[in-house]
């Protein structure tokens, strides 16, 4: 079954929300739409493949689990070497997120970009530390940035104001 074009723009701001904390997300999603999990599967699949969505995940709140000391470590990498490098810090499974950005020359000579995420600081050079000696980075100039204040995180964001209103007007 394909989604109509305003099922689409409802899923998209459901989407926007995240997804329901239920054991079977897609299907209450589906609910909520008046269509099959499997055609809210295969519709987010669709957009996936087109490049519509580059990825679909969680947002993890590490304070309320208990996370409090949070650091983003900022590499100086050699270009024709960081992707590689990134990849093995990402498989080492001490950062949650690793990504490659473009160096903003001459003040920032950062290429690739990492988070790390424990209960205290010590902790947390702990385990750059051990990221360190694991991927063998000790020739590479790098910084520790700890997080001062926490913003709010959401996830992307797809319907604007103008379907916003059209599904709201539908709803009345």
């Amino acid at each position: 079954m394909e989604l109509t074009q305003r099922d689409q723009q409802r899923l998209k701001q459901l989407i926007q929300n995240g997804l329901p904390l239920v054991p079977k997300p897609y299907q209450a999603l589906a609910e909520q739409i008046g269509t099959t999990e499997d055609a809210v599967i295969t519709t987010l699949s669709g957009w996936r493949d087109q490049g519509l969505i580059r990825r679909f995940g969680i947002v993890v709140n590490h304070p309320k689990l208990g996370y409090q000391a949070n650091a983003m470590v900022v590499w100086d990498i050699p270009d024709h070497t960081v992707d590689d490098i990134g990849v093995l810090i990402k498989e080492s499974g001490i950062v949650s997120l690793c990504y490659r950005r473009p160096r903003q020359l001459p003040l920032w000579p950062y290429n690739l970009f990492c988070m790390i995420h424990d209960k205290s600081r010590p902790s947390v050079q702990t385990r750059l530390d051990t990221l360190i000696k694991t991927c063998h980075l000790s020739d590479y100039r790098y910084q520790l940035l700890f997080s001062t204040r926490q913003f709010k995180q959401c996830g992307g964001r797809y319907a604007g104001s103008a379907v916003t209103q059209e599904i709201t007007d539908g709803q009345n």
